[in-house]
């Protein structure tokens, strides 16, 4: 149950753009109103994270992930038969409100239903279906809206999450006892981030959002612009960079345990190696320059950012005390969520910028959205933008290594004393 109903959250973040021109040529093409229905799904989803973590612990996590897909199923619902752009951008905000409470819920009801190896695999799971859903997101929607229309691929979603709703009932209850709520609600406020190893995996997702998530986002308008290539031909390349994602968890869930090597640290230390070095190889992508330079910089991103999935969820929550998780797994996924939706609207403004420098008007609007014609610009605001991520990306991997190693610098920032 908790991997069907998960299965959709991705699968909506990442394909409910393809829908946008069916939708505007039904209720209308208002650009603020219609970049609400991906916006305001993507916003709130974000900022409920944290509203759903103290609320799981206190109501229980079974009932926050029900809540959660009935509320997700509701606003799809809704989605499906909504008469205007303005109900469809309400629907949007109520399904990411739902989106939030069943991420919430399903991270703490795995952590606290295994232990060990079964909760290795278990997040295991959970990160491929989240990587599977983000990965095919895009192609699952197309054809969805080309086999049904847009409407149908949202009352597709509304009858998954209704299943997951009524398969909840077989889920594990867990709550908080009532005489500890009044002490979590007091105590956990700092101890969240005086707890150096849980900071550290919540820095880990943000990476992942920087080098993997802004370059799953634009890297095929990147190939439109610089190399001509057109969305047919760039959606199966894109393959080289999902695919690592589809397998890396299930193949570090197998290592971790059973290889002494192979530890949560060493993972997360080797998957932002991949992300610095697989960023990095993206600047060799220019116009006079094959493609097949920048596959393995490709490759290299996908495991990056497939590595550490499930583990770092399960790793956070492992570290916690138990009646913690919900608030830990609120922060986790605002992390995680808010960084996406930051770091991909730093990625376009900063493209759009660099192109307006060098062309106007219409030429400049066409070539920010990767349309051939001036590859040359395109390439340098490519250049200038992916070594801004390559620049973020050292920064946050050294904050993860300072975080993790260095226990006294830490314990002097977070008690506020003189350095």
């Amino acid at each position: 149950m908790v991997l069907v109903a998960q299965f959709v959250t991705p699968l909506s973040i990442a394909g409910t753009a393809i829908a946008l021109p069916a939708i505007s040529a039904d209720l209308g093409s208002q650009p603020a109103a219609l970049q609400w229905v991906v916006n305001g799904f993507n916003v709130a989803f974000a900022l409920s994270t944290l509203i759903w973590g103290p609320i799981g612990d206190r109501i229980g996590h079974r009932a926050t992930f029900t809540v959660g897909a009935a509320a997700f199923a509701a606003g799809s619902a809704v989605s499906a038969s909504a008469p205007s752009l303005v109900i469809l951008d309400g629907a949007r905000v109520l399904a990411g409100v739902g989106a939030a409470a069943i991420l919430t819920g399903a991270s703490s009801l795995l952590s606290n239903a295994f232990d060990g190896a079964a909760r290795a695999k278990g997040f295991a799971l959970f990160g491929t279906v989240n990587g599977l859903g983000l990965a095919l997101g895009p192609t699952v929607s197309g054809v969805l809206v080309a086999a049904i229309g847009w409407r149908g691929g949202f009352a597709v979603q509304a009858v998954l999450l209704a299943l997951a709703v009524l398969g909840s009932r077989a889920l594990p209850r867990t709550v908080v006892a009532p005489g500890i709520r009044d002490a979590v609600r007091t105590a956990s406020r700092g101890s969240l981030l005086r707890n150096r190893e849980f900071v550290a995996m919540c820095l880990v997702p943000m990476a992942g959002s920087a080098g993997f998530v802004t370059l799953l986002t634009y890297l095929p308008s990147a190939f439109g612009g610089i190399k001509g290539l057109s969305a047919g031909a760039a959606g199966p390349l894109m393959l080289v960079m999902t695919v690592p994602v589809l397998v890396a968890p299930t193949i570090v869930a197998a290592l971790v345990g059973s290889v002494s090597r192979v530890t949560v640290g060493s993972v997360v230390h080797v998957s932002l190696v991949a992300l610095v070095l697989g960023s990095g190889g993206m600047l060799l992508l220019a116009p006079d320059r094959s493609i097949a330079w920048v596959i393995l910089p490709m490759i290299l991103l996908g495991f990056g950012f497939g590595l550490p999935i499930g583990l770092v969820d399960g790793h956070a929550l492992a570290v916690v005390p138990p009646e913690q998780t919900g608030r830990a797994a609120g922060v986790l996924n605002f992390c995680r969520i808010g960084s996406e939706a930051a770091f991909v609207a730093a990625y376009a403004f900063v493209l759009s910028s660099v192109v307006d420098h060098r062309l106007m008007g219409t030429a400049a609007a066409e070539t920010a959205a990767g349309m051939p014609g001036h590859a040359d610009v395109y390439a340098d605001a490519f250049a200038v933008t992916v070594g801004g991520v390559v620049a973020v990306l050292v920064v946050l991997s050294f904050a993860v290594f300072v975080v993790r190693s260095g226990e006294r610098v830490w314990g002097r920032v977070m008690s506020g004393s003189r350095w």
